[in-house]
């Protein structure tokens, strides 16, 4: 019966899947996964609050009132990231728990794709961005990060 459910089912299922095995993974460290995404993006750069906003618009939750001030607020108050000339920019603090908590999802990666080999995980993803493209998203838009 499985075998016969769409696609939507299985996109539906997997990501609410990932997205609770991640937030309680990372919840166990002190981060949410929201600030996961904004340590990332301030390891490659400093950044604005617009630029970080418009990164991460596609996973906010604006009906929950979510907003990326409020996660940097936090992320400030601990010291992992500072803020100067309305630039924020990753603290050593920050860089450092960064590698302790980049381990922990490359293991919770690996475990979800226990089992699934690169090559079927490349065309997974290939066919994903192909039915993307088909409804209308396009490298003209904003290009979210995982």
């Amino acid at each position: 019966m499985e075998h016969n459910r769409p696609i939507g089912f299985w996109l539906k299922l997997v990501d609410g899947l990932v997205d609770s095995r991640f937030e309680s993974m990372l919840e166990e460290h002190g981060v949410t996964r929201r600030q996961w995404q904004l340590l990332n993006l301030l390891a490659e750069r400093p950044t604005t609050v617009s630029e970080l906003e418009s990164e991460l618009e596609p996973f906010l939750s604006l009906p929950g009132g979510e907003t990326i001030p409020e996660h940097l607020e936090e992320l400030t108050e601990s010291g992992w990231v500072s803020q100067s000339d309305g630039l924020y920019s990753l603290e050593e603090l920050g860089r450092n728990s960064m590698a302790i908590l980049s381990e922990v999802v490359a293991e919770n990666r690996a475990q979800v794709t226990d089992g699934v080999t690169d090559a079927d995980y490349e065309t997974t993803v290939a066919v994903l961005e192909r039915m993307a493209r088909n409804l209308g998203w396009g490298d003209n838009k904003q290009q979210p990060i995982p």
